[in-house]
């Protein structure tokens, strides 16, 4: 399908002052009255009342009472969600953020059943640096993004899943109670972490959320541990930074 560049028409100028409109109002989140708008707008008053009825019938606007009574409308949110459609490109932000902050590789992971599915990452800038392959899975109790999404799960349900896990490892060699405070922990506020229980010579730190669906997406910092003890607490401040911007927003 080719799409041409339109520079004439009633129809594109319509759509360019509606976007006119939306912008004031965005830039007016506590409202203006037709009048303030159609000053802002540089349009009729007549120009702008019947554009912002068009826009409040498609819920784009909405129209109250007052000086102050028209606002960008609710189905502004729902095409806002719709650009970030998926985890990934939710999420992407704040990895890369992480990512310029430490110049580490950050993850992207969700819980999926008794695993975590890597479903993300952006690569750091170090040269020794750890990539793994999208779609790979990952256990719970010994990765820095499982544990984290242990602790957005209720006690019983970290508890069946640590117990399942464990029973499977030969030998049995990590420490149930300790696996549960350590959860517990993390549930409290801490960061989880991976100090070269997953992969020798790897140290992470993690965090973990759950959306209103119900997914639980978990973000993890893994680092070559012979660089991880001399930047740990640049790596724990910008985790933490980066977990208190997803709870601010």
């Amino acid at each position: 399908m080719n799409i041409q560049k339109v520079n004439s028409g009633q129809g594109i100028q319509v759509i360019s002052r509606a976007m006119r409109i939306m912008r004031i109002l965005a830039k007016n989140t506590n409202g203006l009255s037709l009048g303030g708008i159609a000053k802002a707008a540089g349009l009729p008053r007549s120009t702008v009342q019947r554009i912002v009825a068009a826009l409040s019938d498609e819920g784009l606007v909405s129209v109250g009472e007052g000086s102050g009574g028209i606002r960008l409308g609710p189905e502004i949110q729902v095409l806002a969600r719709a650009v970030f459609s998926s985890p990934q490109d939710r999420f992407r932000p704040l990895l890369a953020s992480i990512a310029k902050e430490t110049g580490e590789t950050v993850d992207l992971a969700v819980l999926r059943g008794d695993k975590m599915l890597f479903i993300d990452q952006v690569v750091g800038g170090q040269r020794l640096r750890t990539v793994s392959s999208i779609g790979e899975t990952f256990p719970l109790t010994s990765t820095a993004n499982g544990k984290a999404a242990l602790a957005c799960l209720d006690e019983f349900a970290a508890t069946r899943l640590i117990m399942a896990e464990l029973s499977d490892q030969s030998p049995k060699d990590r420490n149930l109670s300790q696996l549960l405070a350590e959860v517990a922990m993390i549930r409290e506020g801490g960061l989880a972490r991976d100090e070269g229980e997953h992969t020798e010579g790897i140290s992470a730190l993690g965090f973990a959320v759950a959306d209103p669906n119900g997914d639980i997406h978990a973000v993890s910092l893994p680092v070559p541990s012979s660089r991880f003890a001399g930047k740990e607490q640049t790596l724990v401040a910008a985790m933490a930074k980066a977990r208190a911007s997803l709870y601010d927003t």
